[in-house]
């Protein structure tokens, strides 16, 4: 398969280094006459995020600018945190953002050519076998500002170091008793430089190759050498290996290998998120969320469950492009992003959520009419729906006042409000239960205002919108919020963690709501605009006779009217 980017313009909106690199490579011929070459390499041992996004739109992206080609590689080298849910939730959410993969491969097929490599190293004298613990290793590389002293076993010979690597390969050894290094410089600034660890022993089953191996590489000895192997020109990576490209070409070119490049640009961080594996691993398992698709959770498989859209979220990358500086982009951006595409995409539908009863007394009793309403007033081909009506109807409480405050504009005693498409209404009288709640509100209706104008041109200040008594579809409302109250969600007191920053109203649950009778039909991936209220989704929970609906958003769009302010 080749690459499919089908928001090819949206990537080219926003230049960025890498691209500009990209180019002058091409046009130097830097790698000759073969295409530009990228991957997408994650490890699977959690959910992709948004800040994985970012780094899919630049490798797909950019390869399919430039003609070129990208692989999907799983860097599978750590069996004990890895699983097949894992990789296939990747494929998944690569796929729902549009991309499509060249080829399909795994760090793991490359562990017979790995090990050979690693071969090579030893009998050339710059890898040996170390006894030396974890701890100890770590202790004797030094800091940033003290040099590293060898190890007392960096001088075996290369017969030895031979012997005790096979040996490790065997099986003879039990887990952390030997590592394989690199024999480098323990002086080099670079703490990376200071004899890595290439191999460890690990007695633990992959889940692809089973146990046929007991050794494992390390990241940084397979990932340049996997990029080498499938002829990777351009391999992007986050600023945290910047200190690591030292050592990627200094494997490739102990071995002689395909010149791969590695390039950093910054990672996605947004306010109020998380994108921690560990930290979001931790969520799941301690039942802070209810799973990695959780809709609060910022996992593409969160986000598409919430009801974000690929487009929307391909948009946004391509807008805050990629730099040599880390920096956070307000979650209002993101959000913005999402409203517009909605906007223009979302089919239009009322739904009460909380609702109150209105009698119209003067309608007649057992009449029912239908009203023509617009599904997406930005999408002229979405065409129409009708909606029925009837004497006894729902509207939000926050729709009405008994005692209005100051400003009040919509329904309260004696006022004259608009119901959506249908007729002008005046609130009469109410009735209230026991603890003095209002639960049913009458009014009036006029009837030669059919349609939401009155033909002696008389203005009211409010539209509601309503959903018929005898028709309603009933139905669980999801309202979604920020996971964490703090734009910094690792901003904690001492003592604390970033638990402490979890936001308790991060759900609110409403069993009641009342929707018109066209949402029954809705299926998996429909997306609606509740009027006057937000955006929504079906969730997956939804069942035969209960529809679960989650918000994806609100109408507010906060980050529009904050650039608009700047502009100005």
């Amino acid at each position: 398969m080749t690459n499919s980017n089908p928001e090819s313009q949206e990537a080219r909106t926003v230049s960025n280094f890498l691209r500009d690199q990209m180019a002058e490579d091409v046009l130097a011929k830097k790698y000759g006459d073969a295409i530009v070459q990228t991957r997408f390499p994650p490890e699977p041992n959690g959910y992709l995020h948004i800040g994985h996004a970012k780094a899919i739109c630049i490798d797909f992206g950019l390869a399919d600018e430039f003609g070129g080609r990208t692989n999907l590689r799983f860097d599978d080298t750590n069996p004990e945190k890895e699983e097949q849910e894992y990789v296939d939730s990747i494929m998944t959410d690569v796929r729902w953002l549009g991309f499509k993969w060249d080829r399909l491969c795994y760090a793991s097929d490359y562990f017979g050519q790995l090990y050979e490599w690693a071969l090579q190293l030893v009998k050339a004298g710059k890898a040996y076998v170390d006894d030396l613990t974890a701890d100890e290793i770590r202790q004797y590389r030094g800091t940033l500002t003290e040099p590293g002293k060898d190890s007392p076993y960096r001088n075996r010979s290369v017969e030895e170091n031979l012997g005790l690597f096979l040996r490790m390969k065997s099986g003879e050894f039990p887990d952390g008793s030997r590592v394989l290094r690199a024999k480098i410089d323990m002086t080099s600034p670079n703490l990376n430089m200071r004899d890595p660890v290439m191999y460890r022993i690990l007695h633990a089953s992959h889940h692809r190759t089973g146990d046929d191996w007991c050794i494992y590489p390390m990241y940084d000895f397979a990932h340049g050498q996997s990029d080498s192997i499938e002829n990777v020109t351009h391999s992007m990576c986050t600023l945290e290996f910047a200190d690591h490209q030292p050592l990627y070409r200094w494997y490739i070119e102990q071995l002689g290998i395909f010149p791969s490049q590695q390039i950093e640009f910054d990672r996605l961080n947004l306010t109020y998120t998380l994108l921690s594996k560990r930290k979001l691993l931790q969520l799941v398992q301690e039942g802070r969320v209810s799973g990695w698709d959780d809709p609060r959770m910022p996992t593409l498989s969160g986000i598409r469950r919430r009801g974000f859209t690929p487009e929307a979220l391909r948009a946004f990358c391509a807008s805050i492009g990629a730099s040599r500086t880390n920096g956070t982009t307000d979650i209002e951006v993101l959000e913005h992003f999402q409203r517009d595409d909605l906007n223009r995409r979302a089919t239009r539908a009322m739904a009460v959520l909380n609702p109150l009863k209105l009698v119209i007394d003067n309608y007649p009793e057992g009449q029912e009419e239908l009203f023509e309403v617009v599904n997406n007033p930005e999408d002229p081909a979405a065409g129409v729906r009708q909606v029925p009506f009837s004497r006894i109807v729902y509207i939000e409480q926050d729709d009405f006042r008994e005692v209005p405050p100051p400003k009040y504009f919509r329904l309260s005693p004696g006022k004259e409000v608009r119901l959506r498409a249908a007729y002008f209404i005046t609130a009469n009288s109410v009735l209230k239960d026991a603890d003095g709640n209002v639960v049913e509100v009458h009014c009036t209706y006029d009837p030669a205002s059919r349609g939401g104008n009155s033909p002696d041109g008389r203005k009211v200040k409010s539209t509601l919108h309503w959903v018929s008594d005898a028709h309603a579809v009933s139905a669980e409302i999801r309202l979604y919020d920020k996971l964490f109250t703090k734009a910094d969600p690792n901003d904690y007191a001492e003592g604390e963690s970033f638990l402490s920053n979890l936001n308790p109203d991060s759900l609110t649950v409403l069993t009641g709501a009342k929707l018109e009778p066209s949402l029954a039909n809705a299926k998996l991936g429909d997306r609606f605009q509740f009027e006057r209220v937000g955006y929504f989704c079906l969730d997956r929970d939804s069942t035969e006779g209960k529809l679960v609906f989650n918000r994806t958003l609100s109408l507010k769009d906060s980050w529009a009217k904050i650039e608009k302010k700047a502009g100005s």
